[in-house]
């Protein structure tokens, strides 16, 4: 049988990459984006909540799949204005860490009888323009983003474990390991060469921050 070398990986065009940006955009809107990693689980199993208790989890954790959207929206449009290919395989992974964080708040939610905000679309073209803006500036200021937004996810997250009833040791297994992951992804961009954004574009990104999720944590 006569060897037949290795076909060449195709190189994306930029009306493809457009595509593959907007199908993906598409399928976390509908919640239907694959995960690779099934959901943490807890050490010992949920104690049952109260009302108060069910509606406070479901708050907060329809808070975090709504950062879990605008995450995907960053880092989709990040990947796409790159010029960079190792940047572009970077984003694209982490962004595929990010869908496992969001599939996880939506199952999380789904067993607490709730739903995902109502302005998820609202949040994931915000998002994605700030990405886009971002990475067409370039590079070190794109990553930048990266380290600022999840510095402020991480922290959210850190609440959140104080907030989250004891008895939910479910989400709290979630929420633990999305914390871990937002601070490699926020040291890994550090280590990729980002800067620090100067201080009133990370006020700005603290106050959008606050609008989104005081509005999520009810919408």
């Amino acid at each position: 049988m006569e060897f037949q070398p290795p076909r060449p990986a195709r190189i994306l065009s930029g009306a493809d990459k457009w595509i593959s940006a907007l199908d993906h955009s598409l399928k976390t809107l509908a919640g239907v984006a694959p995960m690779a990693r099934r959901a943490p689980e807890a050490e010992s199993p949920d104690e049952p909540l109260d009302e108060p208790q069910r509606r406070l989890a479901a708050s907060l954790m329809r808070v975090n799949h709504v950062g879990e959207v605008c995450a995907q929206a960053l880092y989709r449009a990040q990947a796409l204005t790159t010029g960079d290919p190792a940047l572009r395989q970077h984003l694209e992974h982490a962004a595929q860490e990010e869908i496992d964080h969001l599939a996880w708040c939506a199952g999380r939610l789904q067993a607490l009888n709730d739903r995902p905000s109502l302005l998820n679309p609202l949040w994931y073209g915000g998002a994605f323009a700030i990405g886009a803006v971002a990475g067409l500036i370039g590079d070190k200021v794109s990553l930048g983003f990266v380290i600022e937004t999840e510095r402020q996810v991480e922290a959210h997250l850190a609440s959140h474990l104080e907030r989250l009833p004891d008895g939910d040791r479910s989400s709290r297994a979630i929420v633990a390991q999305m914390k871990e992951e937002e601070a490699r992804h926020a040291e890994e961009a550090r280590d990729l060469g980002g800067v620090d954004l100067p201080a009133p574009v990370r006020g700005l990104m603290r106050l959008a921050a606050k609008v989104m999720t005081g509005t999520a944590h009810y919408l």
